[in-house]
């Protein structure tokens, strides 16, 4: 189907975009992450990784949940944290099953105080299956994270599973390209730059392209989404020193405007604002509703 202007169309359903790719996440879904099975290969300084589970732990006994999963997010999960970035701690946890059976809902988010080192937070299973029913990019991003903490095997295979079958494109690709655009105009219209900014509108742009080219869920890690939708040498080479300078300088690091990646970002934005929207049916979310129902009633012989 080809649009206006002879585009073709985003419309997932009879699209002219090439065929879907099998997606290769950065773990296999029934495989532990090495990292958990040797800790001595965790890409965590082991100092910090001991603070981060003991955190995790004093969760679980603050507040009697379990934790089935824990990762890194934001710079140090994308790949191109800075020396100074902090640790974007994410995790997903149960309650016992009386905690369900309430007229009125507990609150389904645990947050630590946020400092200059640690930001912790995680959400009810209850919730994530919510919002992975909807196509949350949140969850998926955090099931794909190349930075595990804690993980049940079991259950990171059948998150993993789901997640790919309760992908909806069109909602994973209007978040990105929304946060792309709003980034791009908040960040990026200046002299000088914040020079993080650049990757924080590249990194949805091209999860929006990827999923535009119909290659499935965009995955976190940045450099393999660069390696696979970039081929212009110039392009390569300006986010090749960007990300060299990204890990080495602090976050708030300014520099002179980039022409070559301005100019890509400004023509795709343009290009892919004007792909018109489409919808797909929602999911029956009976696998979901299944799968809380064994994990939670998996809690009454613990």
């Amino acid at each position: 189907m080809v649009g206006p202007g002879g585009r073709a169309e985003f419309d997932i359903s009879q699209s002219t975009l090439p065929a879907p790719l099998p997606y290769h996440p950065v773990l296999p879904f029934n495989i532990l992450p090495p990292m958990l099975a040797n800790p001595d290969h965790h890409p965590i300084d082991p100092t910090v990784r001991t603070e981060i589970m003991a955190r995790l732990a004093g969760i679980e006994a603050e507040h009697a949940v379990r934790i089935l999963f824990a990762c890194e997010s934001g710079s140090r999960g994308w790949g191109f944290a800075s020396p100074d970035s902090d640790y974007d701690v994410r995790f997903l946890y149960v309650h016992r099953p009386a905690w369900y059976l309430t007229v009125h809902p507990g609150r389904d988010v645990i947050e630590q105080p946020v400092s200059a080192v640690f930001d912790v937070c995680g959400w009810d299973l209850k919730k994530a299956l919510a919002l992975l029913h909807n196509g949350n990019v949140q969850v998926m991003e955090w099931l794909d994270s190349p930075v595990v903490y804690r993980a049940e095997e079991s259950f990171l295979a059948a998150m993993r599973a789901a997640a790919q079958d309760f992908h909806r494109p069109e909602r994973s690709f209007m978040h990105y390209l929304y946060m792309a655009k709003k980034n791009f105009h908040e960040h990026l219209q200046r002299d000088p730059v914040k020079l993080k900014k650049y990757l924080y509108v590249l990194r949805p742009l091209f999860a929006a392209l990827w999923i535009e080219q119909g290659r499935g869920i965009a995955p976190m890690v940045f450099e393999q989404m660069v390696d696979a939708l970039v081929s212009d040498a110039a392009l390569r080479r300006a986010i090749a020193d960007l990300l060299e300078v990204k890990r080495r300088v602090p976050e708030t690091e300014l520099g002179s405007p980039i022409p070559v990646i301005q100019e890509f970002v400004q023509r795709e934005l343009d290009r892919l604002t004007a792909i018109p929207p489409v919808k797909s049916q929602v999911p029956d979310a009976g696998v979901l509703d299944r799968l809380l129902h064994d994990i939670v009633m998996d809690e009454r012989s613990r």
